[in-house]
């Protein structure tokens, strides 16, 4: 019986797979009871109770709201949502400026085709930590102090303390309205997936952002509030830090580089038979493109744009190469004040590998819905 089991490749197949696992835990238990009985030798304490205990040190800029008197678990929560800021406005607008540069690279005026093409080799080519110590540098020397603060546009002023923007105020009824065009996107999009087109959830929504912007009209409208100069200061207005604008400038200009040559493979990868036949049946460039390429395009673009996306999540720790406290800098800090070294960096991985199995996951479903189905 023992002698037919072992001939069985199957059987044999499995007593490897068990025996390399059991090695693999054996080995991992092994690391971990050497590490904690050096840890005690040396009087170094293990565990995470160091969570609750007051962080004693500030953040810059934050996303949450943050003190020093917090927590060292609520200042790895504000890092943690400062990474994920980063993490996806970067996404958002290097994917936007790459689709732009993809296409410029594939029009016909030679000119833009050549400055699109210097651009992406640039960008590519240069270290990122080179990019944002530059855009750093230049965002700290190069512009002048508040006073003299450079006004490009009206209400838009550079200086050494950052870049200021107008902004938008919502208070009172103008905050529901936001909820109001929220829900009728949501109801617009929903409708044919659950209602179909006949459904009542389109004028649902439809009714309920009419009868909320009539609120708005009736009482409290958004208002724009304008950056003044107020001493040796800027108040009012959106604040963007030199770090948080060196960072955002770098990591947007470097990932765009990447984005826009993925998305330009998956264009010149479908033939030009459908760009042909898109002119046949009358349709324009920007309509051929919409309907007939992209859709096509996409079951090329998404699996190393994925790769694309991920690589960008990791590039933000480079984040401290310019004070801005991303996660990165935050762990940093915690193991400099409270020598929890190994229970940081766990928190760290952890975390790293949640956001990246997040996108990918994200990913791979969207990439199911637009691949073709063979029936």
């Amino acid at each position: 019986m023992l002698r037919t089991l072992w001939y069985s490749t199957r059987v044999r197949n499995w007593l490897f797979q068990i025996a390399l696992l059991g090695g693999l835990a054996a080995l991992v238990a092994w690391i971990v009871g050497n590490t904690l009985t050096n840890l005690a030798a040396r009087g170094i304490r293990t565990g995470f109770e160091f969570l609750s205990r007051p962080a004693r040190f500030p953040i810059s800029e934050s996303v949450l709201a943050y003190d020093s008197a917090d927590t060292y678990g609520w200042a790895f929560v504000v890092g943690i949502g400062n990474t994920i800021f980063v993490s996806a406005l970067t996404i958002l607008l290097a994917s936007l400026l790459g689709f732009a540069v993809a296409l410029a690279r594939g029009m016909g005026n030679p000119l833009l085709s050549a400055l699109a093409g210097a651009y992406v080799t640039l960008m590519r080519n240069m270290p990122l930590i080179v990019q944002l110590l530059f855009w750093y540098a230049l965002a700290t020397t190069a512009f002048p102090p508040a006073r003299q603060a450079l006004n490009p546009l009206p209400g838009v002023y550079l200086s050494q303390r950052g870049i200021h923007l107008p902004a938008l105020a919502f208070e009172g009824t103008a905050v529901l309205v936001l909820v109001a065009l929220a829900a009728g996107v949501a109801a617009a999009l929903g409708r044919r997936r659950f209602l179909g087109r006949g459904g009542l959830l389109w004028p649902l929504g439809a009714a309920l952002t009419a009868g909320l912007l009539l609120i708005l009209l009736r009482g409290s409208a958004p208002e724009l509030d304008m950056p003044l100069l107020v001493g040796l200061n800027f108040r009012g207005g959106l604040h963007l830090t030199p770090e948080f604008a060196a960072l955002m400038i770098g990591l947007v200009l470097y990932t765009a580089a990447f984005i826009s040559e993925i998305i330009r493979g998956g264009i010149e990868a479908i033939a030009r038979g459908q760009w042909e036949a898109g002119r046949a049946l009358g349709l324009t460039r920007r309509q051929i493109l919409r309907h007939i390429i992209v859709p096509q395009a996409l079951r090329i673009i998404i699996p190393p744009l994925t790769s694309q996306y991920l690589s960008t999540v990791k590039n933000t720790t480079l984040a401290l190469a310019v004070g801005y406290p991303e996660l990165g800098l935050v762990v940093g800090t915690v193991i400099n004040q409270s020598g929890q070294a190994i229970e940081s960096i766990l928190i760290m991985l952890a975390v790293f590998l949640s956001i990246s199995v997040s996108v990918s996951l994200f990913m791979n479903w969207y990439n199911a819905r637009v691949a073709l189905v063979v029936r």
